[in-house]
């Protein structure tokens, strides 16, 4: 075999791969179609502010399955600033999300979730109802601030929809 043919072999199979993954990519999207992230105008008086890495939405305690939700799909910088009413998450380029206190349903620690894992609990789970059949969990790792620390700020909105305190997975 020359190697004419065999990097044309390459560059097929890595053609034939990208095509793949576009259309698992699609079938995910359409998969979590009926998933709507809520996309607002931050409510209420800022408590507290944290920056980090927004990591991942995922089915509730299925922290393997990611959710393709706009704008939420993909890792990225966060700002996450708790409210009197709820909590933003603010995506460079997107339009902030704001979780209503009234769709929170726990927060805790985690240690890991799809294509991370972090040393002791590193990252904040944030469990939130899109509508009133789906929880969603979303997974922040904070730069410099403590995660109990926002953990502690957002305990105080939960309502009484089953919500509590999350645990963290091992």
């Amino acid at each position: 075999m020359t190697q004419e043919i065999a990097a044309l072999l390459f560059a097929l199979l890595a053609v034939v791969g990208l095509a793949l993954m576009a259309w698992g990519w699609r079938r995910r999207a359409r998969r979590d179609a009926a998933v709507v992230a809520p996309v607002g105008p931050v409510r209420g008086a800022i408590r507290a502010s944290f920056e980090g890495l927004y990591v991942a939405t995922t089915r509730h305690c299925e922290p393997l399955e990611r959710l393709n939700v706009q704008p939420l799909s993909f890792r990225s910088r966060v700002s996450v600033s708790v409210t009197d009413e709820g909590v933003a998450l603010d995506l460079p380029g997107a339009p902030t999300v704001f979780i209503a206190s009234e769709r929170l349903r726990g927060a805790g620690r985690a240690t890991w979730t799809i294509d991370r894992v972090v040393d002791g609990d590193g990252l904040v789970l944030l469990a939130w109802a899109p509508d009133d059949d789906t929880v969603c969990d979303t997974y922040v790792r904070l730069q410099d601030a403590d995660p109990d620390a926002l953990v502690a700020e957002i305990l105080p909105l939960l309502t009484s929809h089953d919500s509590t305190q999350m645990g963290a997975q091992r």
